[in-house]
């Protein structure tokens, strides 16, 4: 049985949109309607803008989520089978409920828009990092979060797969725990480019912006189940879905769970729906008995459709 998943920040780059040839039409559909909500042609920034623009938060959300959306209404309207749960990493959480049918797309992407202008205002620039930690047990990355910390915040921030922890928090602290992972055995340490500490405390302002933006957003009970990052649950009810959404923001996203609580419901086979193969990779380390496979433009549709 198929699961769908959907990647978040980190999967997006200049011309990620280009590999879609005949279905071309249909995914700049996808764009034009998000492009009607955020007042600017996110195509043309996606297709010919710069690295650095799309980057920014604020732009990197809805431009992940148009791109996951467009994959999977890519992928439906060429007859592929409805996955029987979905699961999204971070920012993808909310395609996968857009897929769910629980959030209407145009709401969907002003919600993340503003999601990314809330991150954004919460820590200034300069003052969070992100960084991958490789080759640790969990235990030993929290405690080296511990240690590093010294009065800051420094915390394990994306559990991705066995041995592939991300932190995150002031970038002092972050810049500490390098030493002491590598002291602790880790095999590399990895700063991220990302513009702010996500999943980590330090956004819990921006938690509360979200949540006060959430009261006025429509959420139905997703039509497909949703596995939420924070407890790896599936929530029907729009209340535990907006607390899940507001949590998500400034608590670790479990994927590992994630993954192995879609393969406790019989999803032996993973479509990740959107630019790159992220969540296929990490399939591979988290659960042997799930087979994953990317869709993110023609070719890849095309040698998945025959065998769905």
């Amino acid at each position: 049985m198929i699961a769908g998943v959907f990647p978040g920040q980190g999967s997006q780059s200049i011309g990620m949109m280009s590999g879609w040839g005949v279905y071309e039409p249909q995914a700049i559909e996808v764009f034009e309607e998000a492009s009607a909500v955020l007042g600017f042609d996110l195509w043309s920034l996606v297709a010919l803008g710069e690295a650095a623009q799309l980057n920014q938060t604020e732009i990197t959300q809805p431009a992940m989520l148009a791109a996951d959306v467009a994959a999977w209404r890519i992928y439906l309207h060429q007859g592929g089978h409805q996955p029987i749960a979905l699961a999204g990493h971070s920012l993808g959480e909310y395609a996968a409920l857009v897929a769910a049918k629980s959030l209407d797309f145009a709401d969907a992407i002003k919600l993340v828009a503003e999601r990314g202008r809330l991150m954004q205002a919460a820590v200034a620039p300069g003052v969070g990092a992100m960084a991958a930690v490789l080759g640790l047990d969990d235990e030993v990355v929290l405690a080296v979060c511990a240690q590093a910390a010294e009065g800051q915040v420094c915390e394990a921030v994306n559990f991705n797969s066995p041995g592939q922890v991300v932190i995150a928090g002031d970038a002092a602290a972050v810049m500490r725990a390098e030493a002491l992972a590598k002291t602790a055995g880790a095999k590399r340490f990895l700063p991220l480019p990302v513009s702010v500490p996500s999943h980590s405390s330090l956004m819990s302002e921006a938690a509360r912006g979200l949540d006060a933006y959430l009261k006025n957003v429509i959420i139905q009970p997703p039509q497909i189940p949703v596995l939420h990052n924070v407890d790896a649950q599936c929530h029907d009810d729009a209340l535990a879905i907006r607390h899940a959404l507001v949590e998500q923001l400034y608590r670790p996203v479990q994927w590992v769970a994630c993954v192995r609580a879609l393969h406790s419901r019989g999803c032996n086979r993973q479509f990740e729906f959107g630019p790159g193969k992220v969540l296929t990779g990490l399939a591979k380390r988290i659960e042997r008995g799930i087979n994953g496979v990317g869709i993110f433009d023609a070719a890849s549709l095309e040698a998945l459709l025959p065998k769905v």
